[in-house]
């Protein structure tokens, strides 16, 4: 494993760093609109542009890429992210750091494709599985510690934007001065929404509603916590905390996933998000231990959402059409993350901080609710061998690493031989059942 993972060093080191800055970046934001007295429904808008960015570039990056090749494109994403970050800092106008979030989340993308195509390309079939597992370590990893950044000054000052920034930089250098031969990236398929819907419904409404909660979660968690008077200290310590919750929960939860019906897993975690998020509404003391246990619990149980969705996903998707249609399912996780802190922002303003759990409560008992009626209307054969996998929603070629897609597309190269004639064993004749009478 040791062996495997080594030469990669170079573009997990730079993931680490990051995401460090981008953990950091996310939270530092929400804090810092509400010192400048943005309200709940302004915060919400501002936070639902990085997420169309990210949407955005999921069709740019890639071209981008293939123009320029995987470093050069790593330091124009870099560059750019670093740019918006201190951009914060000078302009702050709602209005400029809804056009800055939208900059930064087509930049997010961008370094997220050209690490995770990398990694792709560059790894043995046998080893993707794990390298996978530990490229969303790191994610998860480096995202929790990041949070705790924001300890060191105060986010009115320009300190934390100049950190944030000084680890973009420094993420660029450990991936443009590597030795490792730049892949060749080919043209990305995605499978209409339609025809995701008839394959594997549950999945696509799955990532849907995943998107809303997670988006409203990245975007507004930060701002909810300082309504409720937490510190900044705090802050950091409650977006910590139901990461954490997050990446440990995965793995039990996935297991469970991968003994039976995934939609039962689905239903599950739903209902059980829904209800920490509704004993959120009822905690005594939001500066007490309650409020980071239920979130704990939270964090784990939503997390684990989306990746029981690309399982299940996987589980009924015809080989030829694993990736195409993971990358639809991607654009539908991140039509609803756009979605969600603008719902989130308008409830807030409207009913206070009490709406943000309420929002996510009413997200998942939807969700909870739709699985159920598909569990009782239809049983699913599995058609695949798929198994979980923790993951984060970052971009399209992540789904390449999967193993269950490399061995789709061996199954299918394979395939495609088998039924080329070979020349050697001279002309074919025509089947018996269409020859000429």
């Amino acid at each position: 494993m040791f062996a495997t993972i080594l030469p990669l060093g170079a573009l997990l080191s730079g993931t680490a760093l990051l995401l460090l800055g981008s953990g950091l970046l996310g939270t530092l934001l929400g804090v810092r609109g509400s010192y400048e007295g943005y309200g709940d429904q302004v915060l919400g808008l501002i936070m639902s542009g990085y997420f169309l960015g990210f949407f955005l570039g999921t069709f740019l990056a890639p071209r981008a890429i293939r123009r320029m090749g995987h470093i050069r494109a790593f330091s124009f994403f870099g560059a750019l992210f670093a740019s918006t970050v201190l951009a914060h800092a000078i302009w702050v106008t709602p209005v400029t750091w809804g056009l800055l979030r939208v900059a930064t989340g087509l930049a997010v993308v961008g370094l997220y494709t050209v690490i995770e195509s990398w990694l792709n390309a560059t790894v043995e079939g046998a080893q993707r599985g794990r390298v996978f597992a530990v490229y969303m370590v790191i994610n998860l990893a480096a995202l929790a510690i990041g949070q705790q950044f924001l300890r060191l000054a105060a986010p009115e000052s320009f300190a934390l934007f100049s950190l944030v920034a000084i680890l973009i930089c420094a993420a660029m250098l450990p991936v443009t001065a590597t030795r490792m031969a730049q892949p060749v990236m080919s043209p990305s398929e995605r499978l209409g929404v339609r025809r995701l819907f008839r394959l594997a419904p549950a999945a696509g409404v799955g990532s849907l509603f995943s998107g809303i909660s997670i988006g409203t979660f990245w975007g507004l968690a930060p701002v909810y916590a300082g309504r409720l008077e937490l510190d900044n200290e705090s802050v950091a310590m409650f977006m910590t905390v139901t990461i954490v919750g997050g990446a440990l929960l995965q793995w039990p939860i996935g297991r469970l996933s991968d003994s039976g019906d995934r939609r039962r897993t689905l239903a599950i975690s739903s209902l059980g998000a829904a209800v920490a998020a509704g004993a959120a509404l009822f905690v005594a003391s939001p500066t007490g231990a309650g409020l980071y246990i239920v979130y704990f619990l939270y964090g784990g149980l939503s997390f684990a959402i989306y990746p029981v969705a690309v399982a299940h996903l996987l589980d009924h998707v015809a080989p030829e059409d694993l990736l195409p249609a993971c990358s639809t399912n991607l654009l539908l996780h991140g039509l609803g993350a756009a979605l969600g802190p603008a719902l989130a922002g308008f409830a807030m303003g409207r009913f206070g901080p009490g709406a943000f759990p309420g929002l996510l409560l009413v997200v998942h008992v939807l969700l909870a609710a739709y699985v159920a009626s598909r569990l009782l209307i239809r049983t699913r054969v599995v058609a695949g061998d798929a198994h979980f996998h923790a993951m984060l929603r970052t971009s399209p070629t992540a789904m390449e690493m999967l193993p269950e897609v490399d061995a789709a597309q061996d199954e299918l190269e394979g395939t495609t031989e088998s039924a080329a004639p070979d020349p050697a064993e001279g002309p074919v004749e025509p089947d018996a059942g269409i020859r000429e009478q």
